[in-house]
């Protein structure tokens, strides 16, 4: 008989709380919650820290899911339900369209990208399946953060510093970052031009459900002469389509 392994056991208890939580929560609910030992707590959390299994928010005393956890489901992910109900409407959007699409879940202060499909005849993307991307520069990063609370979106972000940007394009301060998420609600999506990469620009919107924190978009290049001008309104309008389509699919 297999003999059990208190702290592997421990550990896994922690990361199973954390995933079912919407938010970062401190140590101190953890332990009541799971009925463990305070200080034991504190140690198992520095050491799945140290692993990015968990990441931990200064800021707020508080404590999320790291980048580990994903990159250990990252086999599961290919046939989660999200991705196998997401594909075939993303794939008719493409088709519709004749722009490159693809679905982003929100992992921590990043988005990973679950589904990626690539229009005929179109340049390839950064944002193939498994990708990460800041979700802050992102049009689908910014289309689920809009939805967030703002106490987690201070837990995600608490300085300026973890603005990061990957072209000279994207904002600098949680100010201009509070303005561009203000905006993306008022207007009921998200949008980037060459953010991401330089000469492409993307749309989208947000998943309509509560199990998910999960976006669809479309990416075009905008320097490339070939490309139609695209009407902005049906484009949204196919995308909340897709997006509703989704969300009928997992209920």
């Amino acid at each position: 008989m297999t003999r059990p392994v208190p702290g592997a056991t421990q550990a896994l208890r922690v990361l199973r709380f954390l995933s079912q939580r919407t938010s970062p929560v401190p140590a101190a609910r953890i332990a009541a919650e799971l009925d463990l030992p305070r200080s034991s707590t504190y140690h198992l959390l520095a050491a799945m820290a140290a692993e990015s299994f968990v990441v931990h928010y200064p800021d707020d005393r508080t404590w999320g899911v790291g980048v580990a956890a994903w990159e250990v489901g990252q086999g599961y992910t290919r046939a989660d339900p999200l991705t196998r109900l997401a594909r075939l409407p993303i794939a008719r959007l493409v088709d519709s369209l004749g722009l490159s699409a693809h679905l982003a879940v929100l992992h921590g202060s990043d988005v990973v990208y679950l589904v990626e499909e690539r229009a005929r005849g179109r340049a390839r993307l950064v944002t193939d399946v498994g990708v990460r991307m800041p979700a802050h520069l992102a049009a689908s990063g910014r289309a689920i953060l809009a939805g967030l609370p703002t106490a987690q979106i201070r837990a995600l972000y608490p300085h300026a510093s973890a603005l990061v940007r990957r072209t000279e394009i994207g904002p600098r301060t949680l100010a201009e970052l509070r303005a561009i998420l203000a905006r993306t609600r008022r207007n009921g999506y998200a949008d980037e031009d060459s953010e991401i990469t330089e000469g492409f620009a993307s749309v989208a919107v947000a998943i309509p459900s509560v199990a998910h924190y999960a976006s669809v978009a479309v990416t075009w290049q905008t320097t490339e002469k070939a490309s139609p001008e695209r009407d902005l309104a049906q484009v949204l309008a196919e995308l909340r389509t897709t997006a509703a389509t989704i969300s009928d699919r997992l209920r």
